[in-house]
């Protein structure tokens, strides 16, 4: 499934473009915001194989969809009539969103549009460290002023970019929001922190600040201006509101800002910044475990993002201390892979998974297909990325590693943090920490390949198990799953299974159950049985493009069925002469609750031939 296929398809099963209120994306995921969530089909969504998983927080329907994401929100975005951004004080839907999920999305929905830039400006901070260790760059030299500009311009004028990305999510005028932060940034204004005695403003105590770098006071100053301005458009004439709305913002809100706002934000920043510092004073190991341990959470919520204002709040107050240890979690994450690659020898699918995983987390700092992938999908490695992000956590904070450049955690950003040998040896605990324990205690490494009779139950590592069989839902030719046309299916990452070449354009339940999914194009139906096997039946390769054309189902989702029952019929010639291949992956999406999903031999098969063995 190209990238325009798989963003139509994650539109229709949200609910079609009338469903969607806007779209945004951030590094890995789909941020829709949608009319009603309960339109939106979670289940067809994660039975995608392109799709992570789905995520619903701070009044967002999530769709994660690992590193290509811009690609695929593209060619949404050009193939449908969706409003960028979020429009999240259109509360017309009837989910009820709570306030701290509200302020988490619109900090979220802020620092989204901003990340690309962000990152690009602080990779540009780490190439000038790396150039300057290894004495390639003369840092009182032109070039390095000139490249120093270009990363720091950016933090500097950070307020300007908040106020504006903050106004458009808020549906407020973008550009009076970036104006209202210019003016705290006029070095008239700025020139007033060398002023001598008292200063007011009309007669009110002012207290001035240095707003470049921040981040709160405008956050709070565009809260309350969105608001201001409908109040302004609503009584202001037509005649005058282009320049009359703009010029009551800008005159209400630069000193309201100054006045109220700038003050509150900055003590606020820096109760937090003194709250993370008192408690590194009391114990920098438990608040790097505390911490690194809150993140990989946070992340799988997709409110990490909320954190990131803390952060770059204390880039002007000595350097942040939150994303060094954030930084141990992210390595023991990619730890984790590693140590699966390096145990999932003789599982080819999952070491070559594990191992895409592990160098998207080095060199871009993206760990979501981990966390997607590996570590939820095979959930005893949760405890185990805990402890490795633990370790990593404690020996970073207790090194007080500082930050000074918003960067992504990877290998190639190690030169930004300070110092950098206690980093080094931080992220490297952690990495290792969590190489040994996955290779140790993960999946699919180190057990005895025991022979799967037909017996009810067989031993595995001298303990009694239980084994059900799964026999073939339609005649064909089968064949190893890994050697089909389709990465995702032949990866495993949707779960083991077996492919069938179809010589008969029919689907039979292969147990009684119900159906858990029917996707509306008819091509791929979902099941579980009343022992919680899922299975998921794909008949051909990409052939969601046919839009429901050549294929009749029987059955509905919910309903109940008995083995052998019709499911779907589809004409095979037809489907082929369009252009798409039949190949039928048989896929047990809950592979991760069982000890192992074991294939029979490749042959010819027909209704009620085993195909495989589940053992649990």
């Amino acid at each position: 499934m190209n990238n325009k296929q798989l963003g139509n398809r994650i539109v229709e099963l949200v609910g079609g473009e009338e469903n969607i209120r806007s779209l945004v994306h951030c590094a890995t995921r789909l941020r829709f915001k949608l009319a009603d969530h309960r339109k939106a089909d979670k289940e067809a969504l994660r039975n995608i194989p392109d799709v992570l998983t789905v995520v619903e927080k701070g009044g967002q329907f999530q769709v994660v969809i690992g590193n290509k994401v811009g690609k695929v929100y593209t060619e949404i975005m050009n193939d449908h009539h969706i409003q960028a951004g979020d429009s999240n004080n259109q509360n017309e839907n009837n989910e009820k969103v709570g306030v701290v999920s509200k302020v988490f999305d619109y900090i979220s929905g802020t620092f989204s549009p901003l990340i690309p830039a962000l990152a690009g400006a602080g990779m540009i901070k780490a190439l000038l460290a790396i150039l300057d260790i290894l004495k390639l760059i003369n840092i009182e030299g032109t070039t390095y002023t000139v490249l120093n500009a270009a990363s720091s311009g950016l933090f500097y004028f950070l307020p300007i970019f908040v106020g504006i990305s903050a106004a458009k999510k808020l549906n407020a005028n973008p550009f009076v929001g970036g104006a209202i932060a210019a003016g705290l940034l006029d070095p008239n204004f700025a020139g007033l922190l060398k002023a001598t005695g008292d200063l007011s403003y009309m007669g009110i105590p002012l207290i001035v600040s240095d707003y470049s770098s921040t981040v709160f006071p405008l956050l709070i100053a565009m809260a309350v201006y969105a608001p201001l301005e409908k109040i302004v458009k609503k009584y202001a004439p037509d005649t005058i509101q282009l320049f009359f709305v703009p010029m009551i913002g800008i005159l209400v809100m630069v000193p309201l800002t100054a006045l109220v706002f700038g003050p509150f934000a900055q003590y606020i920043s820096l109760g937090i910044g003194a709250a993370v510092t008192f408690l590194l004073a009391k114990s920098a190991i438990v608040t790097g475990i505390l911490i690194a341990c809150i993140w990989p959470i946070l992340v799988i919520l997709g409110v990490h993002w909320g954190v990131v204002p803390i952060m770059i709040d204390n880039f002007t107050r000595g350097g942040d201390m939150i994303g060094p240890i954030t930084a141990a979690s992210t390595f023991a994450q990619m730890g984790i892979a590693f140590g699966i690659f390096l145990r999932s020898r003789k599982n080819k699918d999952l070491r070559s998974l594990s191992f895409a995983a592990t160098l998207s987390g080095l060199f871009a700092g993206v760990t979501e297909p981990i966390l997607y992938g590996l570590v939820l999908r095979y959930r005893k490695l949760i405890p185990l990325v805990l402890i490795a992000g633990a370790i990593g956590g404690a020996i970073v904070a207790t090194f007080d590693v500082r930050v000074f450049a918003f960067v992504f955690n990877s290998a190639l950003t190690i030169p930004a943090y300070t110092p950098i040998l206690g980093y080094t040896f931080g992220i490297g605990a952690a990495f290792l920490a969590g190489t040994i324990l996955a290779f140790t205690f993960g999946t699919e490494g180190k057990k005895k390949d025991t022979a799967v009779t037909e017996a009810s139950s067989v031993q595995t590592e001298g303990k009694p198990t239980k084994t059900h069989e799964l026999t073939s839902p339609l005649k064909g030719e089968m064949i190893p799953l890994e050697n089909i046309d389709d990465a995702v299916f032949a990866s495993g990452a949707m779960g083991k299974g077996v492919a069938i070449e179809p010589t008969e354009g029919v689907v039979h339940a292969p147990f009684d159950g119900k159906v858990a999914t029917l996707f509306p194009t008819k091509h791929a139906i979902g099941l579980i049985n009343e022992d919680g096997i899922e299975v998921l039946i794909h008949i051909g390769l990409d052939t969601v493009q046919l839009n429901g054309k050549h294929f009749e189902a029987f059955v509905e989702g919910g309903s109940v069925v008995k083995k052998g029952d019709k499911l779907v019929t589809f004409d095979i010639q037809e489907i082929q002469e369009a252009g798409y291949k039949t190949t039928t992956p048989v896929i047990i999406t809950n592979t991760a609750d069982y000890l192992d999903v074991v294939p029979t031999e490749s042959r010819a098969v027909s209704l009620d031939q085993k195909i495989l063995t589940i053992v649990k």
